[in-house]
């Protein structure tokens, strides 16, 4: 590990929380726990229910005597047994969600589990919405999709969560930037009972928070801003229950029915701007309620870092914590919710209960709706940076990388493909960066050659992340990464393959007009087209994006292509994979080597699935 990398990860080789450096047993360990918990907790609830039973019977026969004629003192057993019957209710639903919270829990280290021993692929929140065909490498390096690395990554209990770490994985961020969310996820790291307890958080859905609707909402303009009308609502309202109290007190209807004139003519004009605050806060107040979870979580947790005691005092607002404002709202919420009550409605009209808390909700919106938006980026932040350490807490060999301002570079010792087993990972050295701009990968079907694409640009994209990355060491500069690897046809939209990567190629091209250097993967260049043009475009795209300052890798199997290097000198090299064939079966060993391949395995390989060539 490099020298910058290991005073960034030091932090996070310890902490209060983890009793054991081995995550699988520390997961093991937590996972029994909560499981025993939970059938502790199992045990309990029928327990409860056979002594509410019990209470209840035994308030029915005193009940049955007394109508029975029996003594009247038995009339003074019925309130504590009501009392007791109340109160295992109350245990009881307590013990259920006790129950349901240590069921969650485990299902947290089961998870936790799954992606240690590489039974992930499939359960998690796969990002499939963030994919886009425009982007330059995210199909192509599986960064979203089922089994992709944003699965493997993401534990964001929030929408706003999810899109910030998807974020991440598609732009590269700069050097300082990264440097400073490594130490947020060293920090981040040891705290497991952090990371569960923000699992946990609301409980009925898993990424409630809609981040577009909540700060188009906060930031929208209140739809009452007049001081005067609110405290004019408060007054009548007040005076109508005076009213009312004279009334009940026998002074007639009179001063009742005159409040009542007074109201309508004051509440009737704003009925559609009343009717229009309850729709549209609906949504967010619901919302909101998790968000206030999420930071009730984070603000009594203590931080050292730079960037989590930043994010901390970017929430204050006022010197008020975000949580107790969102909660605020939400009883104001659960207030103007009381309407709706059959019981409370006809007092609700006479007090102008819907009109006073929509004034109260847009009070709220005026006052802390601006920093919603800043709530909203510290939430997503948080949760992205738990999904990192989460990932490095699992992956403890996993080192931070090293970042170079010099020219562009890719330097890394024992790199490997974090999506594959760690047991089936066959780790390469690979360099490139100063004289060596690109490499030439040649090698038969099957033998590594996309793979070697696909890992050099995976760890790069968790390095521009703030992640650790599959490597015994890496040190790169800041790269724009850029893919030509999985690309199709579109019966849809008409174009061919051959058109939809030269397109892709174009695209490449763009790139390197931009401040950061290309790191450009190019899996089998052009092979929708002949042999003659294939030769001479290939030449022409790799020479253009050398002479652009681009560093990359193009893999081949047309022996032709690795003459690239003749018209580049120094600039490329040659390395190949190679195969075997022992006793019938094609056999590769994934090691990278010098030179060109010499040989093919294609009509081994066809042989080999019954095909009579």
């Amino acid at each position: 590990m490099a020298v910058v990398s290991e005073s960034k990860a030091r932090p996070g080789q310890a902490g209060p929380e983890t009793r054991s450096g081995d995550p699988r047993a520390e997961y093991t360990r937590r996972l029994e726990a909560r499981r025993a918990m939970a059938a502790r907790q199992a045990r309990l609830y029928p327990i409860i229910g056979g002594l509410r039973l019990a209470v209840l019977i035994a308030g029915g026969v005193v009940l049955w005597r007394l109508l029975g004629g029996g003594p009247s003192v038995l009339a003074w057993a019925l309130l504590p047994l009501g009392i007791l019957f109340g109160v295992l209710v109350v245990v009881q639903e307590r013990v259920f969600q006790t129950r349901r919270r240590f069921e969650r829990a485990a299902a947290f280290y089961e998870r936790g589990l799954a992606r240690l021993e590489d039974r992930w692929a499939g359960q998690g929140v796969t990002g499939e919405r963030f994919l886009n065909d425009a982007h330059p490498y995210a199909a192509d390096l599986d960064v979203f999709g089922q089994g992709s690395l944003f699965e493997l990554l993401c534990t964001a209990r929030t929408r706003v969560g999810e899109e910030t770490l998807a974020s991440w994985l598609s732009h590269a961020a700069a050097p300082e930037e990264v440097r400073a969310r490594q130490a947020a996820v060293a920090e981040l790291r040891p705290r497991l009972d952090l990371r569960e307890e923000l699992a946990l958080l609301g409980d009925e859905v898993r990424s409630g928070l809609h981040p577009e609707a909540l700060a188009a909402w906060s930031a929208a303009t209140p739809v009452f801003s007049s001081r005067a009308a609110r405290v004019t609502a408060a007054v009548l309202a007040a005076l109508t229950s005076v009213a009312i109290m004279l009334w009940m007190g026998g002074f007639g209807l009179i001063p009742f029915w005159v409040m009542v004139v007074i109201e309508v003519a004051f509440a009737y004009p704003l009925r559609p701007r009343v009717r229009r605050v309850i729709r549209e806060v609906e949504q967010p107040g619901r919302d909101l309620a998790l968000l206030a979870q999420v930071l009730g979580r984070f603000e009594r947790e203590p931080f050292a870092s730079t960037r989590l005691v930043a994010l901390r005092a970017e929430l204050e607002t006022a010197g008020r914590q975000p949580s107790r404002q969102i909660a605020r709202l939400h009883r104001l919420i659960n207030l103007l919710d009381w309407r709706l009550n059959q019981l409370f409605r006809p007092l609700s009209m006479p007090l102008l209960w819907a009109t006073q808390f929509a004034f109260a909700v847009e009070a709220w919106r005026r006052d802390a709706g601006p920093a919603v938006a800043r709530w909203l980026a510290a939430v997503g932040e948080i949760e992205a940076l738990c999904a990192l350490a989460g990932y490095a807490y699992e992956h403890p060999d996993d080192p931070f990388p090293e970042f170079t301002e010099r020219a562009a570079g890719f330097d890394g010792e024992g790199i490997g493909h974090p999506l594959i087993p760690e047991g089936r990972c066959v780790r390469t050295d690979l360099r490139l960066g100063g004289d060596l701009r690109v490499l030439i990968v040649s090698g038969s079907n099957m033998s590594g050659k996309s793979t070697l694409l696909r890992t050099v640009g995976t760890n790069a994209v968790l390095a521009q992340a703030g992640a650790p990355v599959r490597a015994r060491r890496l040190r790169l500069s800041p790269l724009a990464v850029g893919a030509s690897i999985r690309i199709n046809d579109s019966l849809q939209t008409g174009v061919s393959r051959f058109y939809a990567e030269i397109t892709r190629l174009r695209q490449l091209m763009d790139l390197t007009k931009r401040p950061l250097p290309l790191l450009f993967l190019l899996d089998e260049i052009l092979h929708g087209t002949n042999s003659h043009d294939r030769r001479i475009g290939a030449a022409a795209v790799v020479r253009g994006l050398v002479e652009r300052g681009a560093i990359g890798l193009v893999t081949t199997h047309d022996l032709a292509l690795a003459q690239i290097t003749d018209e580049l000198s120094v600039h490329a090299a040659n390395v190949h994979f190679e195969d075997h064939l022992e006793n019938g079966k094609m056999t590769f060993d994934y090691r990278l080597r010098p030179g060109v391949v010499r040989k093919s395995n294609a009509l081994e390989l066809m042989r080999s699935v019954g095909l009579e060539v």
